[in-house]
């Protein structure tokens, strides 16, 4: 069983060492890094820190945060790890999935992150419902106004081609094509 541990700082300019030294107080034989926000998709040294786990090992952090972008994202990584036969632990929280206490209160907090994304979820979804019952759609305001459709369907009884209109009007064929023929605005509109 190998120790590996993995810090985090937010910013070039702070340093890892408090990070660092704990992890090695603690038993970190290997430590990877990063110096960046947590908000970034990808952190290098937490990659590498991935790819050098091996089954029984431990990841060891300062604390969570340092770890995940937020709860569900820990959530999934630990989860991956557990997938992999390595164990996690926090120094400054109770996440200790080395103990059986640790796995339990772990387990607890990833069913209420996946209840709070449940929870997001249908939330959001009743929101948009009750947008659309008082004629409220999402999304971008369209381009095609009532004048730019009159002069886009007067131009096409001329005999203009979708692009043409387009361009005279300075939009996306695509919109004069949906305006026109009363595609809606989340089905993407064929050229023909």
């Amino acid at each position: 069983m190998t120790v590996v541990g993995y810090t985090r700082v937010s910013t070039q300019d702070q340093n890892l060492h408090s990070q660092t030294d704990a992890l090695t107080a603690a038993g970190a034989e290997q430590i990877f890094t990063d110096k960046m926000s947590g908000e970034k998709a990808a952190r290098p040294g937490l990659d590498d820190c991935l790819k050098y786990l091996r089954a029984d090992d431990v990841l060891l952090v300062y604390s969570t945060d340092r770890l995940g972008r937020s709860m569900t994202d820990l959530v999934m990584i630990v989860g991956e790890l557990h997938r992999r036969n390595i164990q996690f632990r926090s120094l400054t929280e109770p996440f200790d999935t080395t103990t059986a206490g640790g796995e339990l209160f772990f387990h607890i907090c990833a069913a209420f992150a996946q209840m709070n994304g449940r929870i997001i979820s249908e939330r959001t979804t009743a929101g948009l419902a009750a947008a659309k019952a008082r004629g409220r759609v999402g999304g971008r305001p369209t381009v095609m106004t009532p004048d730019r459709i009159a002069f886009a369907q007067q131009m096409r009884a001329d005999g203009a081609t979708w692009q043409t209109i387009a361009a005279t009007l300075q939009v996306g064929s695509a919109s004069v094509l949906r305006a026109l023929t009363g595609a809606p605005e989340n089905v993407p509109a064929r050229l023909t």
